[in-house]
């Protein structure tokens, strides 16, 4: 049976390349995707053979690119390799777009996950010419049953002034009902309160609406979502996890967390879904999330039952469990709820629910600044995605990472983060192998010394309490002591000196 059950848009199915011809240079184009979930999989490489074809004659064939978050090589990479891509947003992980943006060749915008949707509703990064989406199905009535993401998808279906379908057999018809889609969202002077006080709340509907009149193409395809696998859990990741239940087990006991936490939220990756799978062996019980993504180790978590209900914009599965979740998503629908991501990462939701955010880093400095997105200050890697959103509202914020990072030599611990994403003033936790610093009721000064000897790598703990002492004698100002001079110069010293390893 088809899954295509209005007449009205089966008449308009035709092949990727025919629904291409519809995108042109200079388009600005939304398309689905969230974490290598629901992204549409045969567009983008019959655009990507346009952009070449308009290479080869000399043509220019350049577009703006809108997504959720990260997408996949079929789509980010199959497009960056033409360097047809002119503009990006918000976040990305592919190899072949990272260098596109670092060689200059793609302008990126790494915009705050729950900031993209509005902003492009608002009209704020231009106009929306062509929205590309990924659906399970259409229903007779022409609503679109959401895949397994939903990002900005809704936005970009009301905003976009044309419109191309990919409807996915391979995506579970099962996934039908765990999408819940509110469309009460408005532009300032009318934007209201949210209606969602508890995580599995529904407040919208199931199916994403659209504009038949704007739908000029449907395409069909079976493709898999391209997941990668989660590395196995190493003893750091194991030590992580460790520190990290054992800090919210005692604020349980201390009587500033309830029995059973407050809804967590784990950001994309292996640390973090190494964070997860310690849960699983704890004490722990009757736990929720309100998140951006469902991992595996969270569905281990509603496996077990110790997780009664998440709340996400998307999935971010390995192959096996993406097989699992669409073999029993009529089960899982019970327990999982996906939001578009200015819900799912909304701010007012994060601070009225509580939430307890857990992102990764690249590196953090002695004061609590950290660096999600950048090495060396220059170059980007990925971006922000959703970590600000989550911790500048978050009841709790922290931040996980191994203490070391290039088999040890380079220190993911230093006296000034070459780049700021979080500042000290919204870091309230940072855990490594080593240990954790509770950074919440510290000053600037007393902050660095629990970072440095609860965090830091013992190679790196003396050149840092060097710096320390250095800078307070050094500083104009004993508030957040800092020798501006060793501090941008530290990591070439290490390498001089050979403390640094490598």
């Amino acid at each position: 049976m088809s899954r295509i059950r209005s007449a009205q848009f089966q008449a308009k199915v035709m092949s990727a390349a025919e629904a291409a011809t519809f995108i042109h240079n200079g388009d600005n184009v939304g398309v689905a995707g969230f974490t290598g979930a629901g992204y549409p999989k045969e567009l983008p490489g019959a655009l990507a053979d346009r952009i070449r074809a308009a290479q080869q004659r000399g043509d220019e064939f350049r577009v703006g690119l809108f997504t959720g978050a990260s997408t996949a090589p079929e789509l980010d990479g199959v497009l960056a390799e033409t360097g047809g891509l002119s503009y990006r947003m918000p976040y990305q992980s592919d190899p072949a777009m990272r260098t596109a943006i670092n060689k200059g060749i793609t302008d990126y915008n790494d915009i705050h996950l729950s900031h993209s949707g509005p902003q492009v509703r608002q009209g704020f990064l231009g106009n929306l010419d062509v929205a590309v989406i990924e659906v399970t199905a259409i229903t007779e009535d022409g609503e679109l049953i959401p895949s397994s993401s939903i990002g900005n998808n809704n936005v970009y279906l009301e905003v976009a002034d044309k419109v191309i379908l990919e409807v996915n057999s391979w995506q579970s018809e099962d996934l039908e009902g765990i999408h819940d889609i509110y469309y009460g969202t408005k532009v300032a002077p009318d934007m209201g309160p949210i209606p969602l006080v508890s995580c599995g709340d529904r407040i919208g509907s199931q199916t994403l609406r659209v504009d038949p009149a704007k739908v000029l193409a449907v395409v069909e395809t079976d493709a898999a979502d391209r997941n990668t696998a989660f590395k196995p859990l190493d003893d750091d990741s194991k030590a992580i996890a460790g520190h990290f239940i054992d800090f919210l087990t005692n604020e349980a006991k201390q009587g500033r967390l309830p029995a059973n936490l407050l809804p967590l939220q784990s950001g994309v990756g292996n640390i973090a879904n190494a964070v997860l799978a310690g849960l699983l062996d704890s004490d722990l019980e009757n736990l929720t999330s309100y998140t951006e993504v469902i991992q595996d180790g969270m569905v281990d978590l509603i496996d077990s039952g110790k997780l009664t209900v998440a709340s996400a914009t998307a999935f971010s599965l390995s192959p096996e469990y993406a097989d699992k979740m669409n073999d029993n998503a009529a089960k899982y629908r019970q327990s999982i709820v996906l939001r578009p991501q200015e819900i799912s990462n909304n701010p007012e939701m994060i601070r009225r629910l509580g939430v307890i955010s857990c992102n990764g880093l690249i590196e953090a400095d002695i004061y609590g600044n950290v660096n999600s997105t950048h090495i060396m200050g220059s170059r980007m890697q990925n971006g922000i995605g959703g970590s600000g959103d989550f911790t500048r509202n978050a009841y709790i914020s922290c931040f996980v990472t191994p203490s070391v990072a290039k088999g040890g030599a380079i220190s993911c611990i230093v006296p000034m983060v070459s780049h700021h994403d979080h500042t000290e003033h919204d870091v309230m936790v940072i855990i490594t192998e080593q240990g954790l610093a509770d950074l919440r009721h510290l000053s600037p000064r007393k902050r660095a010394r629990a970072i440095i000897e609860n965090c830091a790598h013992p190679d790196y703990r003396d050149a840092l309490l060097e710096y320390v002492a250095m800078a307070e004698k050094k500083a104009n100002g004993m508030q957040t002591p800092h020798d501006l001079r060793e501090a941008l110069s530290w990591h070439v010293r290490m390498l001089e000196t050979g403390t640094m390893k490598g």
